[in-house]
C-alpha cells in the first residue's frame, strides 16, 4: 500500500470524502432547484414568501430523497 494506512483507515477516509461530495452535490441541487424556482427577483435578502417557498421546496426534496432511499434499500433486501 505504501501509504502506511490500514485498510480500515483508508476506507474511513474514502467514506468521509464521499459524504462531503454528496453534501456538496445536495446543496448545489437544492440551490438550483429551489432558489431558481422561488427567488424571482434576487436582492440582498429574501422576502417572506421567497423564504417560505425555499423552505417548503427543501423540505419536499429531502422528504422525496428519504422515500427514494428507503425504497432502494428495501429492494436490495
Amino acid at each position: 500500500m505504501g501509504s502506511g494506512q490500514s485498510p480500515e483507515a483508508l476506507m474511513e477516509q474514502v467514506q468521509a470524502q464521499l459524504q462531503q461530495a454528496y453534501a456538496e452535490e445536495l446543496i448545489e441541487t437544492l440551490r438550483g432547484k429551489c432558489f431558481d424556482k422561488c427567488v424571482t427577483k434576487p436582492g440582498s435578502s429574501l422576502s417572506s414568501g421567497e423564504s417560505s417557498c425555499v423552505s417548503r421546496c427543501v423540505d419536499r426534496y429531502i422528504e422525496a430523497m428519504g422515500i427514494i432511499s428507503r425504497s432502494l434499500f428495501s429492494q436490495q433486501r
